[in-house]
Parts: C-alpha cells; structure tokens; sequence
C-alpha cells in the first residue's frame, strides 16, 4: 500500500463485562441508574494515535479501494479499536473547541475518537457495552450528551456527557453517565434535537415487544435524567424512523411534531408510517404507505424541504434480485404520500442506511461502499451518483459485508465511514 498508516501506541484491552439482566426477569430495578463517580478510568498509557498521509484516488482507486471524488484521509482498524466488529457511528462537534469527533459503535462499546487532526486520530476512550457485546448498537447525540441503545439484553439506553472527552491525556475506560432501564433492550434510537425527546424502536422488555416494538417516546431536556413518557405501537414493529419539527408544505401539519417511521414485520408487511407525536401522551396515526417489491423497510430520511422522503429496503436486492434500490415518496400531503420515483443503483450491493444533506443523499451500501447521489434534480425525477468509496473491494454482491453506516455532517466536509469488517474510514471529496 503507498498509504502508510501507524499506531504510536500499541494497546490491548481487557474489559470486565456487567452481568446482563434475564429478559425473562422483571426489571425491579431503578428507572435511571446513576453513577456515584461518573468518571473515566485511566488506563496509565498515553492516547493511541493513528497516523496517516491522504491517499487520493486516482484511476478508480485509492490502494486496493475503488474510489471516484474521494479521497482516502485515514483509517483505523478493528484490532486497534479493540474490537471484532463495527456497526454504527455518529459524530460530535465540541461546541466550545470546534472539534470534530467520531461515536464509533463497535460490537463491544462505542469508541471516542478526536478527528479534528484527520492525519492524527486521537483515539481517547471507549465506554464498554451496557451488558453483553451485540452486532447491534446505535448511537445518537443531543446536546452534548450521546444515547446509545443495543440488542444485547439489559443494555437499557447509556447516556455520556461527550464533554468529558476534553482535555484528556491518558487513554480511558468510562462509565456511563446515566442508565434508563425502562426497557431491557433495542434496535435503534432517534433523536429530534428541536424538542430534546428521544424515540427508541425495536425495544423488548420481559421478553415481549415493547409497544410493539414501536417508539418509545423518551424525554430528554435534562439530558442525563431521561424519563419515558409513553409510546405507540399501532403500526406494529418499527425499524427504524425520522422524526422532525415540520414546517414542510402540508399546511395541516404545519407546527406540529411527525414520526416517519420504516416499519416491517419482517414477511410482506412492509410500510412507510406518518405519525403526529406532538402529544405524547395521545399519539395520532396519519398514514400508512407500502409499496411492491418489499424485502424489508429498513430506514430513511427527509430533505431539508421536508417534501420528500429516501427510503431503503434492506431485502428487496436479495429477494427479487434487483440492483440497490432508493424508493423516493413525495410527502406534499402527508395523509397521502405517493411514490415519486425509484432510484436504481448501479451494484447488486445491499444498502443500508442514508442521510440527506443539502442536495445530496449518502448512502451506505455494505459491500458497494459509501455513495453519494446528487438529488437536486429530484422534482423532474433526476437522481445520479456523483461519487463513492468502496471500503469493501472484494465484491459487490448482496451480502451484509461492508460499509454498515456513513456520517456525512461533519462541516470540515469529512465522512466517517464505518465498515464492519474493518473498521473506521475518513474520506473527503477530491475537488
């Protein structure tokens, strides 16, 4: 590899893993559990820090890695996050500092990196899993505090205070500043930053679904005192969802706080759902969308105008063959959204999760990489992919290797990419 990347620090982790609680056991224990010291352990070794010089793409590639537009800036791997297996990431920007960092979600914790130098990756910390180690695990941020929920049984939702990732000097093991034991365990977690509450999907408690699997709505103004307000679970199970303060152009909605959720059963039951979840207490349900050719409504996203709505199917590639497909619904009337327009990618690949930022979607497409597809065209129907970066050059078929995640906020411009077989990627456009 012309690309050179090092560790100055080798390291190796031992965790003390928390007995996990029996899902078939009530939870007789408090709502929110707070440390008495919620302070990092010191590990006595200096910060681990990876370095790198910026790999550009030339000729479709960067190394081994196919590329178009994007530039390799950095990586670390899995052995030196000490860690099997990536799942999902997010990101920090210090409000104070103007630091960028990555929550990397690992198969054993969540993992602190500093990227504000992208050519020297701090890697601070790690706070370990909840209970067992779990492919699954999501992570959000709001105000200065990160949740993270996981499918490992008794994780409950951790909460960490991410300012206590400054000014550290020595590599650290913390504790969560705050656990809420409301339910046992969960798929996934949103977060509507305009009302500070938290919807949690895909939850369990005493080994039954938790509203159905559907979102739990979580209060959390006072960021490490969350507390459950109620929920809903009259569309059945949701995967995963989108929740924004609309002002898109329904008047009727216009004001209030709406869920779209990406609901399946996991057989033919596959649907877009639009729930008004102003009143948390009297949640309403708007519509109910499906669509043909459904594997398994798997997650999407709004555009800033809140017209219209990605969604990604994670089966559909495996069941009916087709190359990764992005179903664009127009949302104008949110009592009858319609499918605007189908997207077909150019690979077999399995697409995973996609954000929306200004005009461009970021997917991530397991085996195919991270993509970015160019939607300013959307309205007369016109999508087409700009750039990628391909972390997984061994192929492109339907299989769940690869990119689980891409964070595509950051306002440096660079994309964190999380491959579950490799580990963190930072790549940034070549222009």
């Amino acid at each position: 590899m012309k690309k050179k990347i090092t560790s100055l620090y080798l390291f190796a982790f031992l965790l003390v893993g928390c007995t996990p609680l029996d899902d078939d056991s009530p939870l007789d224990i408090p709502e929110v559990i707070v440390p008495d010291t919620p302070t990092p352990t010191p590990q006595g070794q200096p910060i681990p820090i990876i370095t790198a010089e910026v790999t550009p793409c030339e000729n479709g590639f960067t190394d081994e890695y196919p590329c178009s537009n994007y530039n390799l800036i950095n990586w670390v791997s899995l052995p030196s996050l000490g860690s099997v297996f990536a799942n999902d990431n997010w990101g920090w920007t210090d409000p104070e500092t103007g630091k960028e960092y990555v929550l990397q979600g690992l198969k054993n914790g969540v993992a602190f990196l500093d990227i504000s130098d992208p050519a020297a990756i701090r890697y601070i910390g790690k706070l370990p899993t909840a209970s067992d180690e779990s492919t699954w695990r999501d992570i959000k941020v709001y105000s200065n505090h990160t949740y993270i929920v996981s499918e490992a049984s008794g994780h409950g939702l951790q909460v960490f205070d991410l300012t206590r990732l400054r000014n550290q000097t020595e590599f650290q093991t913390f504790f969560a500043d705050a656990v809420l034991n409301t339910f046992s365990r969960a798929h996934n977690i949103a977060i509507n930053e305009d009302s500070g509450f938290a919807y949690v999907v895909g939850a369990r408690k005493n080994s039954a679904a938790y509203y159905s699997g559907g979102p739990v709505f979580i209060d959390i103004n006072t960021p490490t005192m969350p507390q459950e307000i109620g929920g809903y679970e009259g569309s059945s199970y949701t995967h995963d969802a989108h929740i924004v303060s609309y002002q898109g152009p329904d008047v009727d909605y216009q004001g209030r706080e709406i869920l779209f959720g990406s609901n399946s059963d996991g057989g033919e039951n596959n649907k877009v759902v639009i729930v008004d979840v102003t009143n948390k207490t009297n949640p309403r349900l708007i519509s109910e969308t499906t669509y043909g050719n459904g594997g398994y409504t798997h997650q999407g996203w709004v555009d800033p105008d809140q017209r219209f709505f990605y969604l990604g199917d994670e089966l559909d590639e495996i069941r009916y063959g087709n190359n990764t497909r992005t179903l664009v619904f127009d949302m104008s009337d949110l009592d009858n959204p319609v499918l605007h327009y189908t997207y077909d990618g150019v690979t077999a690949a399995i697409d995973h999760n996609a954000y929306v930022k200004d005009n461009s979607l970021f997917i991530s497409n397991y085996t195919a990489g991270f993509r970015e597809i160019d939607i300013s065209g959307i309205v007369e129907s016109q999508m087409q992919e700009v750039g990628f970066f391909d972390t997984y050059p061994q192929n492109n078929n339907a299989s769940f290797d690869g990119v689980w995640n891409v964070y595509p906020f950051f306002e440096s411009g660079l994309i964190a990419i999380s491959d579950s077989n490799r580990g963190l990627f930072l790549v940034k456009k070549s222009n």
